[in-house]
């Protein structure tokens, strides 16, 4: 049994927060389809996926319209209205697995080139630090005022 739907999906994906909208319309599509068609097995094809999701979740379709087929088993396969619904074979798929495991394999081959790092910055001191003297430790300021209060009652003798 063949059947062409114009599915509307805005009223539904509207009640739920916007980052879960496409999520919703899905949902909606499949729960549509399975009040329409009586079953609840239902497949959706891959452009019709690719439709929904075009515009991110956020923003899907407000309506969509899709041409429903229901084999003898009771599965309902769904497609966008004008694309076939095809599944890929288990000899596609393994050949898509073997390509995606040598493409992997090349980009491991490949060295990866290093840069020479840059030096640090700290290895040559600036100008300021040059001119900056050393912080005194306490020890240090505490001589240097007992000098300096030596030194200052040594010319008070001396007049």
């Amino acid at each position: 049994m063949e059947r062409t739907y114009n599915i509307p999906l805005r009223k539904e994906f509207l009640k739920v927060p916007k980052h879960k909208r496409s999520k919703r319309a899905v949902s909606a599509l499949k729960k549509f389809l399975s009040r329409h068609m009586k079953s609840d097995q239902i497949k959706l094809g891959k452009h019709l996926n690719e439709h929904i999701w075009k515009k991110g979740i956020k923003n899907p379709p407000h309506h969509v319209k899709v041409t429903a087929i229901k084999n003898d088993e009771g599965v309902v396969k769904v497609e966008l209205f004008g694309s076939e619904y095809s599944q890929p074979t288990k000899e596609e798929l393994e050949k898509q697995y073997e390509e995606g495991l040598k493409s992997k394999q090349k980009v491991e081959e490949k060295p990866k080139e290093s840069k020479p790092k840059k030096q640090a910055k700290k290895d040559k001191p600036t100008k300021k630090e040059k001119s900056k003297p050393k912080k005194q430790t306490k020890k240090e300021k505490l001589e240097k005022k007992k000098k300096s209060k030596s030194n200052s009652k040594k010319e008070k003798k001396k007049k």
